[in-house]
């Protein structure tokens, strides 16, 4: 008789895909290993069950196959169509669904239905928009200048954070049908070929360039360098165990773009440039800090698929780190509004806010939940970004009212 080897399967003599017996045999099998020899493979492509370890015996000539499976990794083909994961179904509620069928793919290519990766993207950008208006000289800049610039970051956001994903999953898309939330991705699931993912990353790309453009000339220098971190950073992913560091260089980039936005050369003016620096780097603190937790709803598949992360580095101390990158986050905040001069709203509620929303989400986030890492992935964005948001609004509001004041001051003097 023949044993074809399955997936997660290893025999006992290396390099061999089947196993023959030259004689007749006997064979013992559990019931759950049977049912699953009896399943058909297609239906049970992609699919795992966690397990601790199978032994099946032939009587006869000696052989031995292992189903094996480590505590990091555990998984093997699914035993039985009960647990086999869901086939893909178009969704039925949110935008997404409205759209014409042919364009649900590409729309699910941008995480159209997951707006949270577009909201850190955004949160840099108005970030440094709200502490560099302030620092416009000769005259702050007015609130329809800061309204205007930051609903163009926004705009720009939403497609560049789309790009990215595209650009992501062709990467990954050798990858994605074995992890299990990524599986039924566009390009994984063979709904958007290649060629179409590349066509469509030149569309969005182009019109991120039409966005950059309303932008002063400066903002281009700033702004082109960036498409190379968002090009290779899912290769870091496979060569590093830090690939978040280098998502937080990417997202974090807005952080840069909003005082060129509004006008101010960072090369003449060092408290911009300081400013600007400090900001950057807070973000790129924070970016790792939850990024972190949201790889840990991977951990198990990426072991599986050879996907490195600083939550598979550090999973044991993943508390201390996150506490770590965040007290690194909010005293480079803190720098950064001290090199602005900024005010007490800032201090008290960028900075303390945020010390309040990430030390909660540091402590009550469950690791080993990968609903809760989620829903803390979601709302911390909302809740700290939110904070830092409105500490700033309120520093520029403010001060600008005060400068306004001083102006009209002058003016009453001089007549």
């Amino acid at each position: 008789m023949r044993l074809m080897c399955l997936r997660g399967i290893r025999p006992l003599y290396p390099g061999c895909s089947s196993l023959r017996s030259p004689a007749p045999v006997s064979l013992r099998i559990g019931k759950a290993l049977s049912s699953s020899l009896a399943t058909s493979s297609s239906s049970r492509r992609n699919s795992y069950l966690p397990v601790k370890a199978y032994t099946v015996r032939i009587s006869g000539p000696p052989a031995l196959i292992r189903l094996h499976t480590t505590a990091a990794a555990a998984s093997v083909v699914a035993p039985a169509a009960d647990f086999a994961p869901p086939p893909y179904t178009p969704p039925t509620t949110g935008l997404i669904s409205m759209l014409p069928k042919s364009w649900i793919p590409y729309a699910e290519l941008t995480r159209m239905d997951k707006p949270t990766g577009s909201y850190y993207l955004f949160f840099p950008c108005l970030f440094s928009t709200l502490m560099a208006a302030p620092m416009v000289e000769p005259a702050m800049a007015s609130p329809a200048s800061v309204a205007g610039t930051t609903m163009l970051f926004l705009a720009g956001s939403l497609i560049m954070r789309g790009a990215g994903c595209t650009i992501n999953d062709l990467w990954d898309r050798n990858l994605d049908p074995h992890v299990t939330r990524t599986r039924l991705r566009p390009i994984a699931r063979g709904a958007v070929t290649p060629f179409n993912a590349l066509v469509f990353t030149g569309a969005q790309l182009f019109a991120g360039l039409g966005i950059l453009l309303q932008f002063p000339t400066s903002c281009l220098f700033y702004g082109i360098p960036s498409l190379a971190f968002v090009a290779t950073y899912p290769l870091f992913k496979r060569i590093t165990y830090y690939p978040q560091f280098v998502l937080g260089l990417t997202f974090s980039w807005g952080a840069i773009m909003g005082f060129p936005a509004l006008g101010i050369d960072l090369l003449s003016n060092s408290a911009a440039l300081a400013t600007s620096a400090l900001l950057y780097t807070s973000n790129v603190a924070w970016t790792v800090l939850y990024d972190m937790i949201y790889a840990h709803m991977d951990i198990k598949d990426d072991v599986k698929a050879g996907i490195k992360s600083i939550a598979l580095k550090h999973a044991a101390q993943t508390k201390a780190v996150l506490t770590g990158l965040g007290a690194l986050q909010i005293g480079l905040l803190t720098a950064a509004g001290v090199a602005s001069g900024a005010g007490p709203a800032f201090f008290v509620g960028s900075c303390g806010g945020a010390a309040v929303t990430l030390g909660v989400m540091i402590k009550r986030v469950k690791l080993e939940s990968v609903k809760n890492c989620w829903w803390w992935f979601v709302n911390g964005c909302l809740l700290t970004g939110g904070v830092i948001s409105a500490g700033m609004g309120a520093d520029y509001v403010i001060r600008y009212s005060q400068a306004q004041k001083a102006e009209k001051a002058k003016l009453a003097v001089e007549a």
